[in-house]
This record gives structure tokens, C-alpha cells and sequence, in this order.
């Protein structure tokens, strides 16, 4: 009793100073296990990107938008027009076997644009990359205005002369369906939107050229003409691809320019036209359904009964979906034509016909293309109801961005903890003073005092980290002026060798040469690497909600080497240092590995670096910048934390 009163007559702690002694505490519980901390989200965030194919993360795909009503018109394509499409095909084989020029072959497919009654012309384009290439062509185009509005919306149905994705090279069958369905659209006066048909010269660079023209956006690179007939704002647009004699499966490309994608809705609506109306099974670009598929490569070597078992088979089917899907995305180059058309903000995908010796053809083709124009054709305003953040695992499965996003996120947060707790250390130094105690006042004798460890404050001088982290981007910067220069694709294997030199001996060089940091001031070598670090995840998160990908692959490249740039004790006083001579090999090695990490791929990847140049000279791709002027210094900075004196 006596102990309950004394309780309630204790005096009452003062709010204010209960929250700062709990916000104390956690800080200090944090801070005295930051390590685990980041380790765990780190690892966390490395196992949830394994786990992205598992099928418990995906959902089955749906209809948003109730205007679409896919699969629900009756479709009137039949085996006329098929024959129609053969005569088509003739003609254009024709051209081919002639090598007939671009000139030649746009004049044709126009003067067949004309007969049909449509208004029609070409346009001839060029482009120039800083090599002096030249990129040029022809493109053919018709426009079939609607009979029932005013022209202000439109749909677009575009193939290309070239084929990318199939063995054969000429999209032959592609342009043949589109000139026929020009023919077959004609006659009837239900659409609502105006109809292009457009046939683009060589795969990427025609279709470019004429949306710029027909957008007014002509970049300073683009000597075109201006297009004779233009109609209003294109919402939605199909791309054929059809090389091959028949197909078995309908393939689907989605990833545009730079990352984007189309809306989900126009996806799953092709994929119900496709199954009900064609009767034809709708696949991730060329992949085969894994019960469709023939042994699995990655399976191959695999034991009897993983081979055998469907829940691998499922898995290993959608590792490669995923893995298609990011390599399209995270380098920012379309997957098709049509993502050419997702920079205004125009929702298309390409319908790619997988080669087999059967059993589909134009005929079922046509009616699916025909149903998903008239899909289409049902729209009171653009696609904005289903997603335009997801991953496909399979034609019938995705994932929401909250299924994947956390991944790459946890990576970034992991990232800017450990930065921002180097920031901390960085402020302070262990130092020790001396207390007396009651026996060592009766000693009388200052050195039997006993001696306690403190924290001490001591500068942090930011100037210079924050020069060398903004020398290291505009190193990057220099470097892809130097890429872009006709001096450079000239002499590519000499200039590499020389830019990689250059740029990995020079800061280094620098660096080593800076002045020792004074007893009181904090390393140089902490600040840097929180600067680094803190720079990195911000750069994670953010391209995380733009282009997940491109975060995934940047947490996977950058997450571990940052966080192991500088490996010290935290209790380190400034006068210890934080490397001793003896580890100057060892410094150096790993200088040299995070160069190569930084600008190997001037030396080992000559095509690539020539392929990113033109997606950036002529498509408009960031990849070549992005990593030139972020990824690169990023790296960089990590190996000068290695290196500098500390």
C-alpha cells in the first residue's frame, strides 16, 4: 500500500521531455543497430525482385474501362478479303524480288490508298547522327475520315517494312493486311474516328519521322516534308508485325519509349478479342505458353523432376517474360514501332504473329484487328481507367506497382540509412577524458585516474566531397559530348580505350593528391560516401515510380558496391587512420574494379555503346545520358572512396 501511495504522489514527468527521451532512444537504438538495419532491408529488397515471377504476387487481368466492351460485335472480315490481302502480297513480293527503292514501294502502296477513294501521299524523310549517318526513307499514309463525327479523334493502324522480331525480314503480310482492312474499312459507316493507315520505312526511324511531322515536334536532326493530310488527336494505335507464311500464337509488345507503357485495358481487350473472336492464343511477345512451349532452356539441365513438374515450367515461363520486360524497359528502347506512339501520350502496342506451319492466317487476323477497332471506336475519352504501372507475368497475370515497387524502394531506403548515419559518424569522434573517484582523490595522483570514453564533435568539411561528387558528373557529362562526336564511332576502339583511361586515372590522380584532412575535421572519405549513397537512393526512388526497371537494375548495380565503397570501424578516433600503407594494393585494386564497373562497357560493349548513341540521336532514349552523366559518376564516387586518403 505504502509503495502504490508513494507512486501517485511521485511527481509527473513534463510531456515534452518523456518525447525528447523517446525520440533519444530511438535514435540511439537505431543508430546502434543501423548495420542490421540496412543489411536486412537490402536483403529484403534482392529477395522480393527473385520472388517477382511467383505466381502468389500476380492477379488475373481485367476490363476497367466498361465502354470497351471487347469481343461483342459481330466481326465482318471474310475469305474476299483474304484473297484481296494475297493480291496485296503478290504485288509486294514483286518489289521486293525487284529490290524496288523506298521511293518506289511508298508510290505503290499510295496509289493503292488512292484507288480505294482514301486521301493519301508520302513522305520522304532524313535523319543525320553525329557520326554522319545518314538515315533516310519513304513513308506511305491515308487517312479514311469518319462519316459519323467531326475528325477531331483518330485511331492509327501502322505496320513497318522491316521486321525485327521474326527470321524473315520484310513485313510483308503486315503491310498486305493493312492495305487490305484500307479496302474493307471503306465500306462500312459506323466509325466514329477517323482511320490512318500508315506504312513506315525501315522499322523505327519512318514511323518517328511522320509522328514528329504529324505532331509539328520536327527535332533539329529530322529533314522531313510536312504531311499533305492530317486528322485530329490520335487516341489508340495497333502495330502489325506478320512475317511469317501462318502463325499459331498472337504475341503482344507493350514497352515504349523511354519506359512507358500502354494503358493495361487496350492489353486485355486484344486478349479477349483474340481468344473469343480469332480464336487464337495471345502470348508475351514471341514466348509460348509453358504447356505450349518445347523444353525449356533454362530447365534443360535441370534434374528429371523439375523438368517434369508444371509449378517450375510456370515459373520458368514467367522468369522470362519478366526478363523480356526488363530488358525492354530499364534501356528505355521500345519493344515495337508502336511505342513510338507513348510520347503523345497515345496508347499502342504491336500484334506480333509467332511463325509456326499453322493454322491462322489473314483471315483470323483481320477479325481481330477489325473487333479491336471497333473496340476502340467505342471510347467517349482517352484510356486512364486501368493501369499504366505493371508487370506482365503472363497474357492472363500481372502484378500491381505495389506488388514490385517496395523492391527496388527498400534498396533505396537501405541505401540512405547507411548514408545518412556516415553522415552522423562523420560529426563525431571517440575521444577519452579522465574522472577521479573517491580512492583516487585519497591517491592523490592524476595518472591513477580512471579513464572513461566520450563523444566529441569535430567539422565536417563539405566543400570538398561536394567538388569532387559534381566533378564526377560533369566527368560524365564530358564523356557523352565526346561519345556523340563523329571523331568518336571513327575511331571507336582507339577513342574508347583512350576515354576509359582518361576517365578512370585522372580522378584518381586528383584525389590522391588532396591535402590530408586535419585531426579535428572528419575524413573526407565519410562524407563522400554519405554524399553518394544519399545521391544513389534518391536516384533509385524516384526512377523507381518512372521507370521500375531501370531503379531494379540500378539497385542491383549499385546497391552492394556503394555500401561496401569504405569498410572501417565506427569507433575510429581521427587520429587512427582508417587505412594503413600497407593496404595501398588492396586500395588500388578495388579502384580499378569500380572503374571497370563504371566505364567497362566503353571497352567490352562497342555495339551496344554504338546502338544507345542512334536510340538517343534519333529515337530520343535516355538510356545513353542517363548512364554516362548518373550510373557512371555514381560508380565512380564509390571507387574514389576507396581510394582517397583517409
Amino acid at each position: 500500500m505504502e509503495r502504490i501511495i508513494a507512486l501517485l504522489r511521485r511527481p509527473r514527468q513534463n510531456a515534452n521531455v518523456a518525447r525528447l527521451r523517446r525520440r533519444k532512444n530511438a535514435a540511439e537504438l537505431v543508430f546502434r543497430n543501423l548495420s542490421k538495419i540496412t543489411t536486412a532491408l537490402v536483403a529484403v529488397g534482392y529477395l522480393w525482385m527473385i520472388l517477382i515471377p511467383i505466381p502468389p504476387l500476380s492477379q488475373p487481368v481485367y476490363i476497367d474501362e466498361n465502354a470497351l466492351q471487347p469481343a461483342q460485335v459481330n466481326t465482318n472480315w471474310n475469305w474476299q478479303h483474304v484473297r484481296q490481302a494475297d493480291t496485296y502480297l503478290n504485288h509486294l513480293e514483286g518489289l521486293r524480288d525487284r529490290n524496288a527503292t523506298s521511293e518506289q514501294r511508298a508510290q505503290f502502296i499510295r496509289d493503292e490508298f488512292t484507288k480505294l477513294g482514301l486521301s493519301a501521299a508520302t513522305q520522304n524523310y532524313t535523319f543525320t547522327t553525329s557520326s554522319g549517318q545518314r538515315v533516310s526513307g519513304v513513308n506511305a499514309y491515308a487517312i479514311m475520315a469518319s462519316p459519323r463525327a467531326s475528325g477531331s479523334e483518330a485511331i492509327v493502324i501502322s505496320a513497318s517494312w522491316l521486321s525485327e522480331v521474326g527470321e524473315e525480314l520484310y513485313n510483308l503480310r503486315g503491310i498486305s493486311i493493312v492495305l487490305a482492312l484500307a479496302s474493307f474499312l471503306k465500306s462500312y459507316s459506323l466509325w466514329a474516328k477517323d482511320i490512318v493507315f500508315v506504312i513506315g520505312d525501315n522499322y523505327f526511324d519512318g514511323i518517328h519521322a511522320w509522328l514528329n511531322a504529324y505532331h509539328g515536334t520536327i527535332p533539329p536532326n529530322l529533314d522531313t516534308d510536312l504531311l499533305e493530310h492530317t486528322s485530329g488527336v490520335i487516341w489508340n494505335a495497333l502495330t502489325i508485325d506478320y512475317s511469317g507464311h501462318s502463325f499459331s500464337h498472337l504475341g503482344v509488345f507493350f514497352e515504349g519509349l523511354n519506359g512507358r507503357l500502354s494503358n493495361q485495358d487496350l492489353i486485355n481487350s486484344v486478349r479477349l478479342i483474340s481468344h473469343y473472336t480469332g480464336g487464337v492464343p495471345l502470348v508475351l511477345y514471341d514466348h509460348l505458353d509453358a504447356h505450349d512451349a518445347p523444353q525449356s532452356s533454362l530447365l534443360a539441365k535441370a534434374p528429371e523432376f523439375m523438368r517434369r513438374s508444371p509449378q517450375f515450367r510456370e515459373f520458368e515461363f514467367r522468369v522470362r517474360n519478366v526478363k523480356r520486360h526488363v530488358s525492354y524497359q530499364a534501356r528505355g528502347r521500345p519493344s515495337g514501332a508502336h511505342g513510338l506512339f507513348h510520347r503523345f501520350r497515345i496508347d499502342a502496342i504491336t500484334l506480333y504473329a509467332v511463325p509456326a506451319v499453322g493454322p491462322h492466317g489473314f483471315f483470323a487476323l483481320g477479325r481481330i484487328i477489325e473487333s479491336t477497332l471497333r473496340t476502340s471506336n467505342n471510347l467517349l475519352e482517352r484510356l486512364h481507367a486501368s493501369f499504366f504501372f505493371y508487370i506482365l507475368t503472363s497474357s492472363g497475370t500481372f502484378m500491381k506497382i505495389g506488388m514490385f515497387l517496395p523492391s527496388a524502394v527498400l534498396v533505396g531506403v537501405g541505401m540512405m540509412f547507411w548514408g545518412l548515419g556516415t553522415w552522423v559518424e562523420a560529426g563525431w569522434w571517440k575521444g577519452t577524458e579522465r574522472v577521479s573517484t573517491d580512492l583516487d582523490d585519497k591517491a592523490k595522483d592524476p595518472d591513477v585516474r580512471r579513464a572513461r570514453p566520450r563523444w566529441r564533435p569535430r567539422r565536417r568539411p563539405v566543400l570538398p566531397a561536394l567538388v569532387v561528387v559534381l566533378a564526377t558528373h560533369a566527368a560524365g557529362l564530358l564523356a557523352f559530348n565526346l561519345i556523340t562526336t563523329p571523331w568518336f564511332p571513327q575511331n571507336q576502339i582507339t577513342s574508347s580505350s583512350i576515354l576509359f583511361v582518361v576517365l578512370s586515372l585522372l580522378p584518381a590522380v586528383l584525389i590522391t593528391l588532396a591535402p590530408s584532412h586535419p585531426p579535428e575535421a572528419a575524413p573526407i572519405s565519410m562524407l563522400l560516401q554519405s554524399f553518394n549513397l544519399c545521391l544513389a537512393s534518391t536516384v533509385i526512388s524516384i526512377t523507381s515510380l518512372l521507370n521500375f526497371s531501370l531503379a531494379a537494375m540500378l539497385a542491383i548495380t549499385l546497391g552492394i558496391p556503394l555500401l561496401r565503397s569504405r569498410i572501417s570501424s565506427p569507433q575510429q578516433t581521427p587520429f587512427q587512420p582508417l587505412q594503413s600503407p600497407s593496404r595501398t594494393p588492396a586500395r588500388l585494386v578495388a579502384y580499378a574494379a569500380y572503374s571497370m564497373l563504371a566505364w567497362g562497357w566503353l571497352l567490352f560493349l562497342p555495339s551496344e555503346v554504338e546502338k544507345a548513341v542512334w536510340n538517343w540521336e534519333v529515337l530520343g532514349v535516355w538510356f545513353a545520358p542517363f548512364v554516362c552523366i548518373v550510373y557512371a559518376p555514381l560508380v565512380l564516387q564509390a571507387g574514389l572512396v576507396r581510394l582517397c586518403p583517409s
